[in-house]
């Protein structure tokens, strides 16, 4: 295939000739690369046809396109800041500027690198106890389980959970897949090796090393919570 940076801006030159901003993101840009990587293309319009979200094979590469006016732009990064994840920001903070026609894209890169940096919104104290019983439950169910299929099941459940309460606890961006994985990693590399290398101990049948690693996050976090916890 052509040159993932040629072939996005005659992609943009093809189909958005009115483009403002374009932006390359995504592992094609790093060591990261893999035969299966795609381009990662967020445009900003004046008008239609943004917003638009939409897959499509250009030369020979999976695209994922992300065009957008100015007003959904913001809009989604405020959507996705609310959630303490936004793949927005993390791919205009980190992206190729491909086209700035008129100095909006340099604005967008500058307001998202700022805002990426912020960190997303604290954990509430309600919200970290939600998050802490939740793992606990999860905790106890793997600790009573002799089912091996449910064993991967939760395993795989709390991998995720731990993650992200670890990654929320220390004021880091969320991620989704091969994402969360990557902020846990840039995050907490010895928490990140040992839920990797527990995990699969936990599905073949020995859990004590996982367990372990579990309750440390949940340390991080206040501690286990289960017995009188309470929605009000």
């Amino acid at each position: 295939m052509d040159d993932p940076v040629l072939t996005a801006r005659e992609l943009v030159r093809d189909r958005f000739p009115a483009a403002r901003a374009a932006f390359l993101a995504g592992s094609v840009l790093t060591d990261r690369r893999t035969p299966t990587s795609d381009l990662d293309i967020v445009v900003l319009l004046d008008g239609p046809p943004a917003p638009l979200r939409e897959n499509l094979v250009y030369r020979g590469w999976p695209v994922e396109l992300f065009v957008q006016t100015e007003a959904v732009w913001h809009g989604f990064a405020d959507q996705e800041t609310a959630q303490r994840s936004s793949p927005l920001l993390a791919m205009c903070a980190d992206g190729m500027l491909l086209v700035d026609t008129d100095g909006l894209g340099a604005s967008l890169q500058d307001e998202a690198r700022r805002r990426w940096a912020a960190g997303p919104p604290p954990l509430s104290g309600r919200e970290r106890d939600y998050q802490r019983y939740v793992l606990t439950d999860l905790l106890e169910d793997l600790r009573g389980c002799a089912d091996p299929a449910e064993r991967v099941y939760l395993v795989a459940h709390m991998v995720q959970r731990a993650s992200e309460l670890a990654l929320l606890v220390g004021g880091r961006w969320l991620g989704e897949g091969k994402w969360l994985s990557r902020r846990l990693a840039a995050a907490d590399p010895g928490l990140h090796r040992a839920l990797s290398e527990a995990a699969p101990q936990a599905i073949a049948g020995d859990a004590k090393a996982f367990a372990a690693v579990v309750a440390e996050v949940l340390d991080l976090a206040g501690g286990s919570l289960w017995d009188e916890y309470a929605i009000r």
